[in-house]
């Protein structure tokens, strides 16, 4: 499927193909102040990690559960505690500096104990995209334009911004950019795209510029020590209605082997370690089930077509419209059964639900258990490239 695409390839990819799945030994990205180069080289590894955790634990390493980005909030921190959730999404807007959210990261890293998390370290995640959708404001962080300007750089430019702002994002104890994104508006559209197109938040028009553009901007984050999550796979960006806040919200135009899947093919061959799975629905790959249930679309598409071997990481599942008709119970274990991996919820209330669903579910049935086993390793083993270890 890439053979016809070398040459876009090629100009893309700057950075070394991050190797495979969950049975290679992975390499490590240390990160200062979390672990030196000898420790994580004595660190017995995300399979070891695995074999010390219960299967609430390794249910909790499938969660991401929002919290104010200024505040950790009570739930938030329950949802670690109790239900042993292994990261946390900062969400919102906050005007806190980077040396604040420093100490911050610092508090939410200490609920990592034994008890919690198999003293696995948290994922920090948060949408640090540019323009409207930009989470981290305060002292030392830069004002970044909208994706569609950076769009206007060159490759080289992006890739040196981004970086810079993936400097400031590690300094500030985050390690998980929820961007770029890599979907592509129609220009019919525009903003009229409600998720993407309405506050600039693609990177151009034409796939193969959101691909060299967004490509460019995750190498900078990446060559800052930040791991980045590519989304909305297949693509929001021939939808009009937005997600987060309406239902039954479906592309009728994306295709499996479409042009708008390109740009999610060249970000996986660069070394994306996550991709977001989208949860509208995709009338020509599979009509029935939104992205975020559908095999078709996080199997068949994202693991045999494009070969992708890291963390599928759903698109929210605790706030939006799109999925309110399932009970979050229903969601997670959905999610999960389709071949996702993390469930990424702004409720962190929902962790109790979903935990308790997940566990049900892996003790009535081995397969599914499987599939949770198989998840959690992926994650440790993310958390692992990223010198998140014990």
């Amino acid at each position: 499927m890439l053979s016809a695409h070398h040459g876009l390839l090629a100009l893309v990819l700057t950075v070394p193909i991050v190797a495979g799945g969950i049975g290679a030994a992975p390499a490590v990205a240390t990160r200062p102040g979390l672990v030196s180069a000898r420790s994580a080289a004595r660190a017995p590894g995300p399979r070891a990690e695995l074999e010390k955790m219960t299967l609430a634990q390794r249910v909790g390493q499938l969660l991401m559960v929002g919290t104010p980005a200024g505040h950790l909030s009570n739930a938030a921190k329950k949802a670690v505690t109790k239900y042993h959730a292994g990261s946390i999404y900062l969400e919102g807007r906050d005007r806190h500096s980077i040396a604040a959210h420093k100490h911050g990261a610092r508090n939410i890293q200490k609920l990592a104990t034994k008890a919690a998390t198999a003293n696995s370290p948290m994922y920090i995640a948060v949408d640090q995209e540019g323009g409207e959708v930009q989470v981290l404001q305060g002292k030392g962080f830069s004002d970044m334009p909208t994706a569609l300007h950076q769009g206007t750089w060159y490759n080289f430019t992006i890739k040196s911004h981004a970086k810079t702002w993936g400097s400031q994002l590690r300094r500030a104890g985050v390690n998980l950019n929820l961007a770029p994104v890599m979907d592509t508006v129609s220009k019919h559209l525009n903003r009229k795209n409600k998720p993407i197109g309405y506050y600039h938040r693609e990177f151009g028009h034409p796939p193969h510029k959101v691909a060299m553009k967004g490509t460019a901007f995750a190498n900078g984050m990446r060559a800052a020590g930040e791991q980045v999550a590519i989304k909305h796979f297949p693509g929001l960006g021939r939808v009009r209605r937005n997600t987060d806040t309406s239902s039954g919200v479906r592309d009728r135009v994306t295709t499996r082997h479409g042009s708008t899947v390109k740009p999610f093919e060249v970000g996986v061959k660069a070394g994306a370690q996550f991709v977001m799975i989208s949860s509208a629905y995709y009338n020509k790959i599979d009509k029935k089930h939104p992205g975020v249930f559908s095999y078709t679309i996080m199997h068949t598409m994202l693991r045999e077509d494009l070969n992708f071997t890291g963390v599928e990481i759903s698109d929210d599942l605790g706030r939006a419209k799109q999925v309110a008709k399932w009970s979050p119970g229903e969601r997670a274990v959905d999610f999960i059964k389709a071949g996702g991996n993390m469930i990424l919820t702004a409720k962190p209330s929902q962790a109790k639900p979903m935990t308790a669903a997940l566990i049900h579910r892996a003790k009535m049935r081995p397969h599914f258990r499987s599939k949770i086993n198989t998840s959690a390793l992926k994650v440790l083993a993310a958390k692992h490239r990223a010198g998140l270890d014990p």
